[in-house]
């Protein structure tokens, strides 16, 4: 064998063994990310420590409830849940939601997002209404500004006004208890007396 052909050999041996390396490297990284115990549901947002985005939603018809407003933030803790009757998570984490609602010292408001309000209230109809307030996002821009990636997703929002936790998907029980009530005893605790 000549040494001139020994070199297309080894750069086709290259260029087979090059995807696969990459694949491999790939695959590690995507292994450690799996395995470092990270929850995926905890997306940072931007968001966080500042205040919420002004609001102003029409309320969704027939459920003799307010829309949403950024007005209806000041003062109270408050859990804004994005939510569609479409959403088969959304669905998943109603009960715990229902469960959520009877405690009184936070509200919950809901964003109501690009949905057609027969389905909305079909959905409340047959699951029950945890919502204080129902904002409609028929197209969508309202869940722009708080940065919503999919849904449902779920914000809290301090007495004051601001953003203070972010959850991505459906609650779990143990989500509600490892990560969302500590925040909101926190939210709790800041709040002015009276």
């Amino acid at each position: 064998m000549s040494v001139t052909g020994a070199r297309p050999a080894r750069a086709r041996f290259m260029l087979f063994l090059l995807p696969l390396v990459l694949f491999l490297v790939l695959s590690g990284i995507f292994l450690v990310q799996l395995l470092s115990g990270k929850d995926t549901s905890l997306v940072p947002s931007v968001l966080i420590g500042r205040a919420a985005p002004q609001t102003d939603l029409p309320p969704l018809e027939g459920m003799n409830l307010p829309g949403l407003s950024s007005d209806a933030f000041d003062g109270r803790v408050t859990l804004v849940n994005v939510w569609g009757s479409w959403c088969l998570p959304c669905r998943q984490e109603h009960p715990l939601l229902m469960q959520l609602a009877t405690d009184e010292r936070f509200a919950i408001a809901g964003l109501n997002y690009k949905d057609k309000p027969e389905n909305a209230r079909r959905f409340l109809g047959d699951l029950g209404n945890p919502y204080d307030a129902i904002g409609v996002d028929r197209n969508g821009r309202a869940a722009i500004d708080w940065g919503v990636y999919g849904v449902p997703e779920t914000f809290l929002v301090g007495p004051d006004g601001t953003i203070r936790y972010k959850h991505v998907g459906p609650f779990t029980p143990e989500s509600v208890r490892n990560d969302l009530m500590p925040e909101i005893e926190k939210a709790l605790a800041e709040r002015p007396a009276g």
